[in-house]
């Protein structure tokens, strides 16, 4: 059963620029990191990896990475987990997914959340 959100960082420069991008259904919706935090639940790490190789050896940034999740809570104000992982992703540092040093490409979580910009698991 396909997953029933996407979810993205958006660098793309408008009105929306560096907020939480959220796809389902054929709609988008974005959230700033300063006011919301996001809980997603079943989620999938994807990343198109030839993309992504391109932009760690210089070429322009494009979209080549986001989350899959079957559910996604939005909360404000609250006190987050305890987190033991950080999840990382910038191609121009390493074309990968990170779950701590561990490349984490394709992974399953039972769920991830966002603090700030920063995105958080147990594991």
């Amino acid at each position: 059963m396909a997953k029933k959100f996407k979810v993205r960082f958006n660098l793309g420069k408008g009105k929306n620029y560096m907020k939480w991008k959220v796809e389902s259904d054929g709609e988008s919706n974005y959230y700033s990191p300063d006011e919301y935090n996001l809980y997603m639940y079943g989620c999938q790490l994807k990343n198109q990896r030839a993309t992504a190789n391109k932009i760690h050896q210089g070429a322009n940034k494009a979209v080549c990475a986001w989350i899959l999740c079957d559910t996604i809570l939005l909360a404000q104000n609250i006190e987050l987990p305890e987190a033991n992982t950080r999840l990382t992703y910038n191609p121009r540092v390493r074309p990968n997914w990170m779950a701590g040093d561990v490349l984490a490409d394709n992974a399953n979580f039972e769920s991830i959340w966002s603090d700030g910009r920063k995105l958080f698991t147990n594991i």
